[in-house]
């Protein structure tokens, strides 16, 4: 179980509004807009705490904030109403007792209604009748997540794909993007690829393969 929290704490991670945006690949703007207007408002506890620490621009959110912006990110680009997602998300939180059910649960959609696997097997509508649904529905976007084996809690994001080296986990480097299996931060080798360093050089003083490298260029490249 996932406990609240909007305060800086360890395993958990930190992520500025210009952190989020970079790592899904977001506009600032709509990072900065979609925080407050649901995140601090709309889909924040009962208790009226909300999601994110800090004022105005310098707002942080921790790594739960972080999947649960993808999962109502990719729900938005499968065109599912910005209604049904909150209804999904009130009807989780208060069933689940957690106020991140996007990140508690594999989320999924067919582009109209929403699913959630309570085991990561069975496939549940998202509605008050909560009824087992064999439909197919789009997964893709749960490609870049990894989940724990029994309770199903996102555990790391691969915003890249699994296919590639860069991984966001919260307890390392404070969840910013590193080098899969390292606590290599990403942002360091693209700051000396654009020191004029070439990935071969950067690669033999990390101890990394060239192809490490360029992910990581790949990434800051396409996110700036």
């Amino acid at each position: 179980m996932i406990t609240f929290s909007n305060k800086p704490k360890l395993g958990y991670g930190i992520y500025t509004v210009a952190d989020v945006a970079k790592v899904l690949a977001m506009p600032i703007e709509k990072v900065r807009y979609w925080l407050k207007e649901y995140w601090d408002l709309r889909l924040s506890p009962d208790s009226g705490e909300r999601s994110s620490w800090g004022e105005r621009l310098d707002k942080t959110v921790n790594f739960y904030t972080l999947v649960e912006f993808y999962v109502f990110y990719q729900l938005r680009q499968h065109k599912v109403s910005v209604n049904q997602i909150l209804k999904s998300h009130r009807l989780l939180r208060e069933k689940f007792s957690t106020p991140y059910p996007f990140a508690s649960h594999r989320i999924m959609t067919d582009g109209k209604a929403i699913f959630f696997s309570p085991d990561g097997e069975s496939i549940v509508n998202a509605t008050p009748a909560l009824q087992y649904n064999l439909k197919e529905v789009i997964e893709d976007f749960l490609e870049k997540m990894e989940f724990g084996d029994e309770d199903q809690i996102a555990l790391r994001l691969y915003p890249s794909g699994k296919n590639r080296t860069i991984v966001v986990d919260p307890h390392h480097q404070f969840g910013q993007p590193v080098i899969k299996g390292t606590n290599i931060q990403a942002g360091t080798l693209f700051a000396l690829y654009m020191g004029g360093e070439k990935p071969d050089f950067i690669a033999s003083i990390y101890d990394l393969k060239k192809e490490e490298v360029e992910d990581a260029i790949r990434f800051y490249q396409k996110a700036a």
